[in-house]
């Protein structure tokens, strides 16, 4: 490992820490240190935390690439004797299941491919390099020298659970003064027990606190004390008490409350996600502790007292999120939209803690089709440069070669492709086998097409090229993968389709197809960019092939002359849907000669529905398609409303995050997967429509919802930012743009006069 030296460990699976005196002789002019502790590290130069990130190193397949975190340290060390430290913890290194871990339903088959483990302990690396005043320097690593102890965390679960024994704490253990003769001594690490990833630094935007919540009690049921922090969302907890020895505390987190106002762990459907942080007290002065290695997930906390001894003095939750840096703002003197959009980004951060999650109360998996479907909405509102390279790098590095295989329910090998991306990346937990009668849960083209359609929303966004050359490959390759599970009437139906779809209409071979044609018209378009002439070519007459049959099979003229496409589910009568009419009209598919009628057929549809029925693949498709086509009226009045499918109806149904479906109390209060509506914030709202990568060309032509005066909206692009104000005045409405220099720009008052 040239990058940060070798590994070390204590041979142990559960938290434990090192420590290591060395000796700076000379002047310092300059240090830096790479660390690497898997699963999870905190890193120490005498006795202070470096660096203030949380929970590095980031999530990868640690068989193909493991990061480690470079860290300026100059101000920390001192010309003499210095002492360094580190703890060391889980995470989905070696996953702990004390207390609750992911399992599936028991409508699902049982699962022939479980999680396992990347190693049988937990370990360690650094190179501390130091230059000299005098041009000289020094490199110092991790080795068998540093001292090794227990932890005073004696379990963490990657999916909240600590356990904090205030008896195993030993104070000043990360100072030069401490005494560690009782340490055990380190030992190197063999080739057994040595994950095989590449070490790459990481470069992502770190996990950082972005809020402090402190909590406040709101009631006492069956023997707990409730606390509400106000906020859904995820974070660290922290809590200071007091009490005897022996004495314990455990907190249990919850996204709501029961009607007896207890903090309500039961996931809708499912089983019950028993999360807890347990403490055990040491003495009988007032202490405090933290969480380490893990983060909690929700807004409420019951507190379980083992004696009438113990006092709770604070309780708190420091925020944390991946995507901590905002380039994008609303406000609305319609207080609503403000609710809705908070909704939305607070579930985004939530969500963004080094990979994507789709939760971060019941799996924490990194479900890649937000990735492209969200990417949009995101990027308006957070900097999604390096959080998308490190999804596309996890992408990358976990797409299937020939040789990959997994097992049957028999036992047997099964290979699943050269080329197919997986739906979550990394997959720590591999669902391969298709779930009877619900479709594949691991090969989704919505969630592999993120390596196409989300580098093609990053090159919009952020117009670096760099981007499509380093997933070229990789993206070409997955459509080579799709063209093989193309059925005999050149249809996709293998996936989920509209996923979330609340009228259970999935519509799987026409969602699924769309996406396949909209891939290779991508690719060609990358083609193109990159220079690639025959690619080229030959991706723009593969999306035409497919075209053709879709339009085929799938596209109808009615008696009076419209056009509309029927789901190919259903062979013995017309059906329509939203996303059905949706995805052709978006992606291009459409005849120019019938374009007009399926967008009366998508118009009539949705005034019918009388909302924006539909599931999360379909979604963002429906709404931009009814902005393009003169039904901002419509979204806006759909999601004003206050009973679902709405998004207000979150907001009035308590929640301070967006939810997983269109219901009350859905299993999952924190989801991000459906907040496409934000995307609609800026470009149809404010009106930013980028008309070159980088957004270096814009137009400008904003919407005022009738039920506003006014609102203002800014998102600052790499060109640029790019602010709109309007407002309705007595005699006419005002608009107000302003725009960095390097952006050209034009601004349309088509929706506005």
């Amino acid at each position: 490992m040239e990058n940060v030296g070798r590994f070390i460990g204590r041979g142990s699976k559960n938290p434990f820490l090192l420590r290591r005196k060395i000796s700076l002789s000379k002047e310092i002019r300059r240090a830096e240190a790479k660390v690497c502790g898997l699963g999870q590290f905190v890193f120490y130069i005498n006795g202070q935390k470096v660096g203030d990130h949380e929970l590095d190193p980031g999530w990868t397949d640690y068989r193909k690439v493991i990061e480690y975190v470079n860290f300026d340290v100059t101000d920390l060390l001192n010309q003499g004797d210095n002492l360094l430290a580190a703890e060391i913890g889980n995470g989905w290194f070696i996953m702990n299941n004390e207390h609750y871990s992911f399992s599936f339903p028991e409508f699902m088959p049982p699962n022939p491919n479980p999680y396992k483990p990347f190693s049988n302990e937990l370990i360690f690396a650094m190179k501390l390099t130091v230059d000299y005043t005098d041009g000289s320097s020094e490199e110092i690593f991790a080795d068998d020298k540093f001292k090794t102890a227990e932890h005073y965390i004696r379990q963490s679960n990657v999916y909240g659970s600590e356990t904090m024994d205030a008896a195993y704490r030993q104070k000043g253990w990360n100072g030069l003064t401490f005494d560690d003769s009782k340490w055990e001594d380190a030992h190197y690490i063999d080739d057994r027990n040595m994950p095989s990833g590449v070490m790459t630094e990481q470069f992502q935007n770190p996990v950082k606190v972005i809020k402090t919540y402190i909590a406040k009690k709101v009631g006492e049921v069956n023997g707990r004390e409730i606390y509400d922090i106000g906020q859904n969302c995820s974070g660290i907890l922290q809590v200071t008490f007091s009490g005897e020895s022996g004495d314990r505390i455990e907190i249990y987190p919850a996204e709501k409350l029961d009607e007896k106002g207890d903090a309500d762990q039961k996931m809708k459907g499912w089983n019950t996600v028993d999360t807890v942080v347990t403490i055990i007290i040491g003495n009988n002065k007032e202490e405090t502790f933290r969480q380490k290695f893990t983060y909690v997930a929700g807004r409420y906390f019951a507190v379980k007292k083992s004696s009438e001894r113990v006092a709770i003095t604070e309780l708190r939750v420091d925020a944390i999120s991946s995507a901590w840096k905002t380039d994008g703002s609303f406000s609305s003197d319609d207080k609503r939209y403000e609710e809705i959009y908070s909704l939305v980004e607070k579930a985004v951060e939530a969500n963004m803690v080094s990979v994507h999650t789709d939760c971060p109360t019941i799996e924490r998996f990194a479900w890649q089709e937000p990735n492209h479907l969200m990417a949009p909405s995101i990027m308006f509102m957070k900097d999604g440069n390096l959080l998308w390279r490190k999804f596309f790098m996890d992408m990358r590095t976990s797409q299937h070669s020939a040789a990959d295989y997994f097992y049957d329910f028999e036992g047997n090998k099964i290979q699943a492709g050269d080329g197919l991306i997986p739906s979550q990346c990394p997959c720590y937990i591999p669902n391969v086998l298709p779930v009877p009668g619900m479709g594949s849960f691991y090969d989704i083209i919505p969630w592999g097409s993120s390596i196409i359609l989300g580098v093609k929303w990053h090159y919009l966004f952020y117009g670096d090229k760099t981007v499509i050359e380093e997933n070229y490959d990789a993206a070409c390759s997955y459509l080579e993968y799709l063209k093989g599970k193309i059925n005999d009437e050149g249809f996709i139906n293998h996936g989920l389709g509209d996923w979330g779809n609340p009228d259970k209409e999935y519509a799987r071979e026409n969602v699924e197809t769309a996406f396949l044609y909209a891939d290779a018209a991508a690719i060609a378009e990358f083609a193109g960019i990159l220079g690639k002439n025959e690619d080229n070519k030959k991706y723009r007459d593969f999306a035409e092939k497919i075209k053709d049959n879709y339009n085929s099979k799938l596209l109808v003229k009615t008696e009076k002359a419209d056009y509309y496409y029927k789901s190919f589910e259903h062979k013995d009568r017309s059906v329509m849907t939203l996303a059905c009419e949706a995805l052709p009209l978006y992606f291009g598919l459409v005849p120019e000669e019938a374009e007009e009628g399926v967008v009366n057929t998508f118009r009539e549809l949705l005034i019918a529905k009388g909302s924006l029925a539909s599931g999360e693949v379909g979604l963002p498709y429906i709404i931009q398609t009814a902005s393009k086509y003169g039904m901002n009226e419509l979204i806006a009045e759909y999601i004003l409303k206050e009973e679902h499918p709405s998004y207000y109806a979150f907001v009035k149904d308590g929640l301070t995050t967006l939810g997983e479906y269109w219901e009350p109390n859905p299993r999952s209060h924190c989801h991000d997967m459906m907040g496409h509506i934000i995307e609609w914030y800026y470009n149809g709202i404010a009106g930013i429509k980028p008309l070159a990568p980088g957004f270096r060309k814009v137009l400008v032509e904003p919407f005022l919802p009738e039920s506003m005066n006014k609102f203002e909206c800014s998102y600052r692009s790499v060109s640029g930012e790019i602010r709109v104000k309007v407002e309705r005045q007595e005699n006419g409405i005002d608009l107000d743009v302003t725009a960095g220099e390097g952006i050209e720009l034009e601004i349309s008052r088509r929706l506005i006069d």
